[in-house]
């Protein structure tokens, strides 16, 4: 992969992001759990050095390590825990995913918490590769959007790539996707497209975003022919057709093809395993599927120890 130094800045600048995101959630999560302190292992345990390990109980693609590792680590920096898998694996039941040697008050008191980001982000990396899969017959990426959770995107969106998936605009500042209304306030596709390349070329963007202007993907919401004409020829980068059936997917595709094959479509709207990828078959290069993000089932792990003695 290669950068210019506008986009290596960007791509580092969003590395620093995600980890501060993890480590502030993963503060904020211990903090609502914890309170004032871990009233059942405090009462019932003596500290004593335990073994153990956290496996899983269903089968998925792992995400989420890093913020797991982060809960064990700031409740207690002596406790040791090893990954035995990396995001992006693949892991089945029984599969070990940690194994940890630490003591059994802090171990059992960040438990639930790194249980709680490998679940949830495992969740999201599984489904995408689901929807990955059903389209690998052809050359169509499954991307996300911004139906994430608040706080969360970073790590979510990290969740789809480690899932096989690629992520479409982190937010409303790295990509501009002129929508419905938009076009109507602007006047006209024309009018919208055209405001927009101006835009790129002034000073305010120059100065407020850490972008390159030629580098700026211009996406346009089509839902005609006739849009989709007057956007190809305005000079949009990628057509975006929403909520339309496949027979109207399929004529789209070719009317756009026709006009220029260059131009880039992103289909969506209720996009389901079932149909993704009869989807894919009509043409278009992406599918943006909300369903990643908003509504992926949690993978179930558990954290397995066994007390050792005290010396």
């Amino acid at each position: 992969m290669s950068f210019d130094i506008c986009q290596l800045r960007s791509f580092l600048n969003m590395m620093d992001e995600l980890s501060q995101q993890q480590l502030t959630l993963v503060k904020q999560a211990l903090d609502e759990d914890i309170g004032a302190g871990d009233l059942t292992s405090m009462a019932c345990l003596e500290p004593n050095p335990v073994v153990g390990s956290i496996r899983a109980k269903s089968s998925g693609v792992l995400s989420g390590v890093q913020p797991a590792l982060l809960a064990f680590e700031i409740v207690d920096s002596a406790n040791r825990i090893i990954p035995v898998k990396k995001d992006g694996d693949k892991f089945c039941s029984t599969d070990t995913i940690f194994e940890i040697e630490g003591f059994n008050q802090t171990v059992l008191t960040a438990e639930r918490t790194a249980l709680n980001f490998l679940a949830h982000l495992s969740g999201i990396a599984s489904l995408t590769s689901r929807f990955v899969e059903a389209v690998s017959h052809t050359d169509c990426k499954i991307i996300d959007t911004r139906k994430t959770t608040p706080g969360w995107r970073l790590l979510e969106k990290q969740a789809v790539v480690d899932g096989g998936g690629e992520n479409h605009r982190i937010g409303l500042y790295d990509m501009i996707l002129i929508k419905d209304n938009h076009i109507a306030s602007a006047g006209s596709v024309t009018a919208a497209v055209s405001l927009a390349r101006e835009f790129l070329q002034t000073p305010d963007f120059r100065l407020q975003f850490d972008l390159t202007a030629d580098l700026v993907i211009i996406e346009v919401e089509v839902v005609s022919g006739e849009q989709l004409s007057e956007a190809i020829k305005a000079g949009a980068d990628r057509l975006l057709l929403d909520n339309r059936n496949n027979d109207e997917l399929a004529d789209l595709v070719q009317l756009a093809h026709r006009i220029n094959p260059e131009v880039k479509l992103e289909a969506s709207g209720n996009m389901s395993l079932d149909r993704v990828g009869s989807v894919a078959d009509t043409g278009v290069d992406f599918i943006s599927v909300g369903a990643l993000t908003h509504s992926a089932l949690a993978s179930d792990f558990s954290l397995k120890v066994t007390s050792v003695e005290s010396s």
